[in-house]
């Protein structure tokens, strides 16, 4: 591994990406730029980054900040509960620690949301630890360089792979050698047509010289993807619309949305959601308008969810399913802290707004 590591290092100094996480070794930084990075591409985290960090600037700012304006600061980002264990995180080393962030692996994995990776990325950087990483750009790398054809996602292979990580990052400059993999294996070992003319380990390369490099790593088969049908409503009283939030973990925990759920099999949306309403929120509505569908996919689902206009609601509000709801005049929904199913949402009701009004200018005037 000594001559790979040498060549990796070469090639990194030589061809990194200016991002902004790599001009300093402020730990905290770092962890924030790991805990984004987590499968989600450079290029959409940047802008994400840079608010977060003019907003929390160290990691006390953050202990105290409102979860909901963090929230908001990473919505669009999605994997919501990178931010809740983000928060919950640094409140523990504010307040238990004293803001001082752990300088070991041991330590770094006893917070929330800090996993092996993200442990060996800050302790590596942020310290210089000799500790490894393994995410989907190393092991892709490690897989093709070593010619491993067993599943990637294997127990014995997944222990060998951080062993090989681990030899690889004995030595000096072990943040640089973690980060030179992980480039490498998001600019040039790529997934799918691999540039293994500018890659530094060409020569070494089992996968290159057997030509694997097409067939290496080998990952499971993709199960196919369940889809789902939900319900979502613009439900007015008195001038202003009502938004809930759902309960902190799980699937978009903490974020706010229209009142709605997911109808049951064969059910049609407009009884479904009059049923959701009812059993959900203790509303009852007469009439609904439909006004569009938004595909949207999560990681391991596609949803289908359909829109509705309805006339203000009678009842009392009583929640199941959601910890909060609050009646808010159309315009500072946008202030909420939401995912970006519901901006769809939102952009639909929206359009459905513009359209209605050029419809009217379209209609005859009275008396002509």
């Amino acid at each position: 591994m000594k001559g790979a590591r040498d060549a990796l290092l070469r090639w990194y100094a030589a061809h990194r990406r200016d991002l902004p996480w790599r001009h300093h070794r402020d730990p905290y930084a770092i962890w924030v730029s790991e805990t984004m990075l987590q499968q989600t591409r450079a290029e959409t985290v940047i802008p994400y980054y840079q608010r977060f960090l003019e907003r929390f600037p160290d990691v006390e700012s953050l202990a105290h900040a409102d979860q909901e304006e963090v929230y908001g600061l990473w919505a669009g980002l999605g994997y919501y509960s990178r931010a809740r264990n983000l928060h919950a995180a640094a409140r523990i080393v504010a307040e238990d620690r004293k803001g001082c962030f752990p300088d070991q692996v041991e330590e770094l994995r006893s917070l929330p949301g800090i996993g092996a990776y993200t442990a060996g990325a800050v302790a590596s950087i942020a310290f210089d630890r000799p500790e490894p990483v393994v995410d989907g750009n190393v092991s892709r790398v490690l897989a093709r360089l070593l010619g491993i054809r067993q599943l990637v996602t294997s127990g014995p292979v997944v222990k060998r792979l951080w062993r090989e990580a681990r030899s690889l990052v004995r030595g000096p400059r072990p943040g640089d050698l973690n980060q030179a993999v992980m480039e490498l294996g998001a600019t040039v070992c790529t997934p799918r047509n691999p540039r293994c003319g500018a890659c530094p380990l060409r020569g070494r390369c089992v996968a290159r010289r057997r030509g694997e490099t097409d067939s290496i790593p080998v990952r499971p088969r993709r199960r196919p993807v369940p889809r789902i049908q939900s319900v979502a409503a613009w439900l007015p009283r008195k001038g202003k619309i009502l938004a809930v939030r759902r309960t902190p973990g799980g699937l978009l925990g903490g974020l706010w949305e229209f009142p709605g759920g997911e109808l049951e099999d064969g059910e049609q949306p407009t009884s479904g959601l009059k049923r959701i309403l009812r059993e959900r929120l203790g509303l009852s509505v007469k009439r609904a308008q439909r006004l569009g569908e938004i595909e949207h996919q999560f990681t391991h689902r596609r949803l289908r969810l359909h829109v509705f206009r309805c006339e203000p609601p009678t009842g009392r509000v009583r929640l199941d399913g959601f910890d909060a709801h609050r009646w808010l005049p159309p315009g500072r929904l946008g202030e909420l802290a939401q995912g970006a199913l519901t901006r769809k949402a939102l952009a639909l009701v929206a359009a459905s707004k513009t359209r209605s009004a050029d419809a009217s200018l379209l209609e005859p005037s009275a008396g002509r």
